[in-house]
């Protein structure tokens, strides 16, 4: 058995490899088409960090449970009812861009509208690939799946720029093209079995549903920034310090996998009181993260943002502590949130978020202060809402040994 604490440097290592690839393609294609042309790959790569949110993490976790839990026969028996989930949420997608094709993509050919489908059905792919792989406690595949995927892009995008193509729509096929790493040797193959559990459907959509949510409190400050008055250069700056404090969580969504894994064999096994001392441990973790990332974000925030994104992004120092302690706990509420889905909690987990969605839009519309310390206010308490919920989900079933027994799930 590999060593966890090597396993988890390499699996971060190539989230951190992929998100810098990740920026290279981006960075590649607005050089290399520029702003105007370049906009509907813009929007297609919104859609694809979307569908990651929607598909990849949601079958990536259902899958890593599922084998790790002695139940493969389960993503087997179930693939025709959640490849046609999969495929009908793809093709409404589809439809959907291809009506609003003018606004999105500023063209109205089906090209783009086929992109999005393809882009949904690679997303989910790549979900199954790295759930089979981790489940499988292949995590060394895992993290060169990470980088391979970007990497891929990164190289058709530049073949194309060399051969001074410089059509949107094939760029945006470089996009797609990501997908295929899918296509990894044996990462397919899956026990067959009689029937399937009905949950798998509820499982996956109580994922989805909170990785969504997540994503957009994580992500959306600046698109609500822009909705309740924000300047540009406001809506610019607050984009700026959210993508720059959101690093660290980038660099643990690699690491997720690993953790899938490692709490479902504790579940498997019983082990309550080990998952009892690995949650006092992160939460001794998360209050000395938290507390980091506040003391960092009022030091120095102002001017770790303008020395990254240049010296018109401005940001205020207090708004810049309370974005920094959002982002801190965004990395605690995500281990909760796969923790507590190890724990089969899909419910509570969708329900913590949309809690936290709620309180964050309350905040949003009582507080009376300015547009950008109203955004930032409404962030941080929809993370702390987000956090104590999902740590009383987790807490309920480890009370009282209850992990080990009432939803244990019993390998076959």
């Amino acid at each position: 058995m590999s060593d966890p604490r090597r396993t988890s440097m390499l699996l971060a290592a190539g989230s951190v490899v992929s998100g810098v690839l990740a920026y290279v393609l981006f960075a590649l294609v607005t050089r290399g088409l520029g702003a105007v042309a370049a906009a509907p790959v813009a929007v297609l790569w919104t859609v694809w960090a979307l569908a990651g949110a929607a598909f990849t993490f949601p079958l990536q976790h259902w899958i890593t449970r599922c084998l790790t839990a002695g139940r493969e026969d389960e993503v087997r028996s179930s693939a025709s009812r959640v490849g046609a989930v999969v495929a009908g949420a793809a093709l409404a997608a589809g439809g959907l861009s291809w009506i609003a094709g003018a606004r999105l993509f500023q063209r109205e050919d089906a090209a783009f509208p086929v992109l999005v489908v393809l882009v949904l059905v690679g997303s989910a792919a790549v979900g199954v690939l790295r759930g089979g792989l981790a489940g499988r406690g292949r995590m060394a595949a895992v993290a060169w799946s990470l980088v391979a995927e970007n990497a891929l892009r990164c190289v058709l995008v530049g073949v194309l720029l060399l051969a001074g193509v410089h059509d949107p729509v094939a760029h945006g096929l470089c996009l797609v093209a990501g997908s295929l790493v899918a296509l990894w040797p044996g990462a397919w193959r899956f026990e067959a079995a009689a029937g399937g559990r009905a949950g798998s459907l509820a499982f996956l959509g109580g994922a989805a549903t909170a990785q969504l949510l997540a994503q957009g409190v994580l992500t959306g400050g600046a698109v609500v920034l822009a909705l309740v008055g924000g300047s540009p250069a406001e809506v610019t700056a607050m984009f700026a310090t959210l993508a720059l404090f959101r690093a660290p969580y980038m660099v643990v969504l690699g690491t997720l996998p690993q953790v899938t894994h490692h709490v479902t064999g504790l579940v498997v096994a019983g082990e309550h009181r080990t998952l009892r001392s690995l949650a006092r441990r992160l939460a001794v973790l998360g209050t000395g993260t938290v507390a980091v990332g506040t003391v960092l974000g009022l030091a120095v925030g102002p001017l770790l943002v303008r020395g990254v994104f240049g010296s018109t992004v401005d940001i205020g120092t207090g708004v810049a502590g309370v974005v920094a302690a959002g982002c801190a706990l965004a990395l605690v509420s995500v281990v909760l949130m796969v923790g507590a889905l190890a724990l089969d909690r899909p419910g509570r987990v969708a329900g913590a978020w949309g809690l936290a969605v709620v309180a964050g839009a309350t905040v949003l519309l009582v507080t009376a202060v300015g547009p950008v310390e109203r955004v930032a206010y409404a962030f941080l308490t929809a993370e702390v809402v987000a956090t104590v919920l999902l740590a009383a989900a987790a807490s309920s079933v480890l009370r009282d040994g209850r992990a080990g027994r009432a939803r244990r799930v019993e390998p076959r």
